[in-house]
Parts: structure tokens; C-alpha cells; sequence
């Protein structure tokens, strides 16, 4: 059962955000309300694998590294159509998927800008292009071994995701606003 968060139990991110970015933003975008000042929707990581129509036990062993690195389980995503050139059936298992809101969503985007990012490999900021037009923004990672729940010893393979942070945001301003504001490392 989920419990209600309160001022005691809040992650930094989410402390941040109600402490500096609300107050910021809305003399930022002229809002009269705080309730008019973008937020963190939800986020949503995604694992796709090609090799698994050859070896089912890639999916689940990527599901597990998620569900480390989420702290959520994972869910194993299935082909919707069968495509023969690639060897695949409908209904077949090709990936997994987690979706993170409220107090996880603000644990793994405080791990991930302080922790994940940082340990890329020539990280020079992420590129500001990956917004989607509605204020949501994409980004590929292609290693999951940044992450500091993996134990590079137990990586079978190194595979890559596809984060999804969806804000609230009307249009990609507003939305590379309240992600500037977190503190999301762009390229300058």
C-alpha cells in the first residue's frame, strides 16, 4: 500500500522543487498559482532487445536489472505484430518496461541527474533536442552499468534504455524550463 508523502519523507528533488523551483518558475512564466507551474508527471524506462527472438532468458534477465535499477518490478513487453525478416511472432516477449510516479519517480531522477549522468562516459550534457513537443523529454542511455545498483561482475551483456520524464508542461519551453530549473544537465 502506498503511503502519503509527507514533508518528513521527501526525496531532495522533490524538496527542491517545491522549494526553489515553484517559487522561480512562477515569476519565470508569470504564473498566479503554484498550481500552474509545470511538474514531474511520471517516468517511464524502457528495455528493447533485439536478441531475445534467439534467447527468451535475455528478457528476463533484463527485467531484473530494472527492477534494480527502478526499485519497481518490471514489466516483460510483448511484439504487438509478428514481422518475419526479424524472426518474430506476435505475443513474443522482446523487452521491459517500468513506470515510476510520485516518491520512486523522484528517487530514480535524483539518482539519475547525481549519480547515472555524471558517470557516463564523456559526458558533455544531454543534447536539448529530445523534446517530443508536448514538454516531455527522451533520452538514451547505452549502458545500464552507470547506474549504481548494477554489479558490473553479474553483466552478462551491456544493453541500453529509453527514459521518458513526461512533465505536465503545455509545450517544450516550458518543459526544458522546469528541467533547467531541476538542475538536467543540457549541453550548453
Amino acid at each position: 500500500m502506498a503511503t502519503k508523502t509527507t514533508k518528513a519523507n521527501r526525496n531532495r528533488a522533490q524538496v527542491k522543487y517545491h522549494g526553489e523551483v515553484v517559487p522561480s518558475l512562477m515569476k519565470q512564466l508569470n504564473a498566479k498559482s503554484a498550481m500552474r507551474v509545470p511538474r514531474l508527471e511520471k517516468i517511464v524506462i524502457n528495455v528493447c532487445l533485439g536478441d531475445a527472438t534467439q534467447n527468451p532468458k535475455l528478457v528476463t534477465q533484463a527485467a531484473d536489472e530494472l527492477t534494480a535499477i527502478a526499485g519497481q518490478k518490471a514489466v516483460i513487453t510483448k511484439a504487438k505484430k509478428a514481422i518475419s525478416n526479424f524472426k518474430l511472432r506476435e505475443g513474443m516477449p522482446i523487452g521491459a518496461r517500468v513506470t515510476l510516479r510520485r516518491d520512486r519517480m523522484w528517487a530514480f531522477y535524483d539518482r539519475l541527474v547525481n549519480l547515472a549522468l555524471p558517470r557516463v562516459r564523456d559526458f558533455r550534457g544531454l543534447p536539448p533536442k529530445g523534446f517530443d513537443g508536448r514538454g516531455n523529454y527522451n533520452l538514451g542511455l547505452k549502458e545500464q552499468i552507470v547506474f549504481p545498483e548494477i554489479n558490473y561482475d553479474r553483466v552478462d551483456k551491456v544493453r541500453g534504455m529509453n527514459i521518458t520524464i513526461c512533465t505536465s508542461a503545455k509545450d517544450d519551453a516550458t518543459g526544458k524550463a522546469l528541467l533547467e530549473a531541476m538542475g538536467f544537465p543540457f549541453r550548453k
